[in-house]
């Protein structure tokens, strides 16, 4: 891509980290086929109402796809194998357990769910760690290292080349690859001396081909990756090869004088304005009303309302005038940010700075939604808000819950836990905890434009929600999620309905949400957490406790114990035989004439120097009755005689 006098109004490009960015192919079925291995060669399709929301590849070979109606999946494939796909539970916990098994082979920390089936990956630091120590005299024998302090932890791989395919393909001959074969055998080139970022992207490349292996291994799943300096082209690229493959995209990422090629905006260009992440259904609405001159044309079916026309990023930025300022006009309205537009310009460029997020213990909210053809009466809105409330519950339930390993709560002394099996199979216990408790209940709401004259319908974007306190009766383990629901529904849910639309205007909605947010941590030992678990440390403090406490109890005497009371006894032997041995008779000794030396009495070698004794008390007698007292009471009790009375 040619440089042009629009690069002067982008900020300077950020690509010092490396990002992977993992794609789990068909994951709806894949959790299926996980279960069920004979699934995988037959034709599998997930069902939730009436389409189809994904598929795995025998299907798509046969003719089926996303999205499409069951009625027309069986006529296309009579023999596929449809499975419900309502309940999220497996999805979910599928999708953590990948994430996990991800994350531990990162040292950054940072990984990123999107979803149940993405995930990114801040590999910058074990990227640079390995990039410090390759030896570029022996590329092709080279070792990635998982652990910084154990060098036998990593896989062997060939430094000079990408691992799995790239954008721009290499097929014609990599020039990029000449920068490490130019140089002697005899000389160590240095990092500076190569292009770094070539160097870092083709380790990335090699460390997510290795996780993308260890996840098929170990957990049974294929993915889509993609490597680049950011979430924005590392999540694009990798659709370039699907499915169960790999794609970096190779520089240079900036055009410059000396180099007018741009790969980034290479890349960029042939995209769909709609499919960039980051810019939503409104404001690509907006581009390709500005960009056509008009409204684009849409698919006339109202499960679909997309459009018929594309528009490509290039379209966009090469418009004439066009710019951040530009854009930011064009995309102004109500709740939108004065940055929008120089952020969809960085995007339109392939910049995207925003973080991979780090792991996260609490989802920041939980959020539930349906979609409906036609959803017009009171009694339907009601029996769709209990249905998503209990599915919002259980989502709590599930992410917002941990085992309280602490509490233990007996029941008639049998030892069995005081716990509640509700009736949606979900067993809520008294032995569990609440992680947070969320502060806010939103319902939102997407009510469907009228019908047009002639007969179409414009497709909607604009969602109008409410907000309340969430009720503290929610986080109650004792009732059971339908009662729950129910008086959820009926106490707060309901009546914030009646404030966004009316009966007597009537309504014909298209999607409804209900979620939780504003999340405040419950106390815990976590140094995140919203302050210390008191309870659980008094519940913990006779184990912790334990090395200090004293008890009164009976203890057999020790060896050294009775080996120094024999001796004591051997000594009392030995005086009583002095007292009474027949030599000190006959020297006219007596008890009373040896002086044996104990604590009370003094001997001429020993001197007692005690800070504790008292100092004896002068006392007088009485001369009338000759009583003694102290000096100082003699006075009154000579009075004592003299009045008797």
């Amino acid at each position: 891509m040619r440089i042009t006098a629009q690069a002067a109004k982008l900020p300077a490009r950020h690509d010092e980290r490396i990002i992977i960015h993992f794609d789990y192919d068909c994951f709806y079925a894949a959790v299926f086929e996980a279960a069920t291995p004979a699934l995988k060669s037959l034709p599998l399709a997930v069902q939730q109402k009436h389409i189809i929301v994904t598929c795995n590849y025998e299907a798509r070979r046969r003719g089926l796809h996303k999205l499409q109606l069951i009625r027309e999946a069986k006529k296309t494939c009579p023999d596929v194998i449809i499975v419900l796909g309502e309940d999220l539970t497996p999805f979910r916990n599928a999708s953590k357990e990948l994430y996990i098994f991800l994350k531990s082979y990162i040292w950054s920390g940072r990984a990123e769910r999107l979803g149940f089936d993405e995930v990114f990956l801040d590999v910058s630091d074990i990227v640079d760690f390995n990039l410090n120590i390759l030896n570029f005299n022996a590329l092709s024998a080279s070792f990635f290292h998982l652990d910084r302090s154990d060098p036998e932890i990593g896989f062997l791989y060939d430094a000079s080349s990408y691992a799995g395919n790239t954008f721009p393909s290499s097929n014609l001959g990599d020039p990029h690859r000449a920068i490490f074969t130019s140089f002697p055998s005899c000389e160590t080139p240095r990092v500076k001396d190569v292009d770094k970022l070539e160097v870092r992207l083709r380790l990335g490349s090699h460390l997510a081909q290795h996780l993308r292996h260890q996840l098929a291994e170990q957990k049974g799943y294929t993915s889509t990756v993609g490597v680049s300096t950011n979430k924005l082209l590392s999540k694009l690229v990798g659709g370039v090869n699907k499915p169960t493959n790999q794609t970096t995209l190779r520089p240079p990422y900036s055009a410059a004088a000396d180099n007018p090629e741009s790969h980034a905006l290479m890349f960029m260009d042939s995209h769909e304005i709609g499919k960039i992440p980051g810019i939503g259904c409104k404001l690509s609405h907006k581009l390709r009303s500005y960009v056509l001159g008009r409204d684009p044309r849409l698919d006339e079916r109202p499960a679909w309302g997309l459009p018929c026309e594309d528009v490509k990023a290039r379209d966009v930025r090469l418009h004439p005038g066009m710019g951040p300022e530009v854009l930011a006009e064009i995309l102004k309205g109500p709740g939108s940010h004065k940055d929008t537009g120089a952020k969809v310009w960085g995007l339109l460029h392939g910049m995207d700075d925003t973080h991979v997020g780090r792991a996260r213990i609490v989802p920041k909210q939980i959020s539930i939604e349906d979609s409906y053809l036609r959803l017009d009466t009171l009694t339907q809105v009601k029996k769709e808000l209990y249905n998503l409330t209990v599915s919002l519950i259980r989502r709590m339930h599930l992410d917002l819950t941990e085992a309280d390993d602490d509490y233990e709560k007996d029941r008639g002394g049998d030892g069995t836990e005081d716990h509640e099996k509700v009736s949606d199979g979900l067993i809520v216990d008294a032995t569990r905890r609440w992680l947070a408790h969320p502060r806010t209940l939103r319902l939102s709401t997407r009510p469907r434009p009228p019908t047009q004259p002639d007969g179409t319908r414009s497709r909607a974007f604009h969602r109008i929600s409410r907000s309340t306190a969430l009720p503290s009766f929610i986080f109650n383990f004792k009732d059971s999620v339908d009662s729950l629901a129910e008086k959820l529904v009926d106490g707060v849910l309901l009546p914030l309905f009646r404030k966004l639309h009316s009966e007597a205007l009537g309504y014909d909605l298209s999607l409804v949400n209900i979620a939780v947010t504003d999340m405040v941590e419950a106390a815990s030992d976590n140094k995140n957490s919203g302050g210390r678990d008191i309870g659980g440390m008094f519940r913990r403090q006779d184990e912790v406790l334990k090395e200090w406490k004293i008890e009164d109890r009976d203890v057999a005497p020790s060896q050294q114990i009775k080996n120094d009371l024999g001796n004591v006894d051997q000594d009392l032997k030995t005086v009583e035989s002095r007292l009474v041995s027949p030599e000190s008779v006959r020297l006219g000794k007596g008890s009373e004439d040896e002086v044996f030396h104990t604590q009370t009495s003094v001997g001429d070698d020993i001197v007692w120097d005690s800070d504790d004794h008292d100092e004896p008390e002068l006392s007088d007698s009485c001369r009338i009755c000759s009583a003694t007292m102290p000096s100082f009471a003699m006075a009154a009790h000579e009075r004592f005689h003299l009045n008797p009375d």
